[in-house]
């Protein structure tokens, strides 16, 4: 009798849109990153993880965080990467952090915008600066629960998979040309807390090579939309 077996959860390849094949996100050029982070930081750390193994031609130049205890300002400490806190209550506008957030990515040479886990709406201060360059990334598979709360929105909806998607930022929320998705199947007993969990393992698998997607596509001036 011949086994018969199917695709599982397990298997990436059928998980991640597009694929992810190594050789496709070799980048001639080394990118200089500005990480925004508004909390833990893990992704920001899985970036820098994936630098530091050779995966990803780039160079975090800085992080800037806009709660004082954000723990990813102590990951950047422990990696050696510059932190700024941006506090965003001591701004009048949205439009007046985003200046100062400019600002300071140009002070220490950043040409790519990476919102890992930044919870502020961005204006266009920031995407005029930065055209193209700003890459988001959010617990669902947009367009489905954009916003906050998005893990909640998809066990509140009854849907059997959700995931998560690295995307160019716009100025409407968690919109924008997508570049990867990864699908994460919802577990009968799933809770917030350990839907998020594994929303995040894929979040820390596709965020690196969906970078370098993004700059391949933009030096190759392929369409981003």
């Amino acid at each position: 009798m011949v086994e018969i077996t199917t695709p599982t959860f397990q298997n990436t390849s059928v998980l991640i849109s597009p694929p992810i094949i190594p050789e496709q996100f070799q980048l001639e050029e080394t990118l200089n990153l500005g990480v925004l982070a508004s909390g833990s930081g893990s992704n920001f750390e899985a970036i820098a993880q994936s630098i530091a193994a050779g995966k990803l031609n780039a160079r975090i130049q800085v992080i800037i965080y806009n709660k004082p205890k954000a723990k990813a300002a102590e990951r950047a400490k422990n990696l050696g990467i510059p932190a700024v806190l941006l506090d965003h209550r001591h701004y009048k506008s949205r439009e007046a952090l985003d200046f100062a957030i400019v600002k300071t990515l140009q002070e220490y040479q950043a040409d790519w915008v990476i919102m890992a886990g930044w919870m502020r709406i961005v204006t266009s201060t920031l995407l005029d600066a930065f055209r193209d360059r700003v890459i988001n990334i959010h617990p669902s598979l947009l367009p489905s629960f954009p916003g906050i709360k998005a893990v909640e929105q998809a066990l509140d909806a009854g849907v059997k998979v959700t995931g998560c998607t690295v995307h160019l930022a716009c100025l409407e929320v968690d919109s924008g040309p997508i570049l990867m998705q990864a699908v994460v199947p919802i577990l009968a007993d799933d809770t917030a807390e350990t839907l998020h969990s594994r929303i995040q393992i894929q979040e820390h698998h596709i965020f690196p090579p969906a970078i370098a997607l993004a700059a391949k596509r933009l030096q190759n001036t392929d369409p981003l939309v």
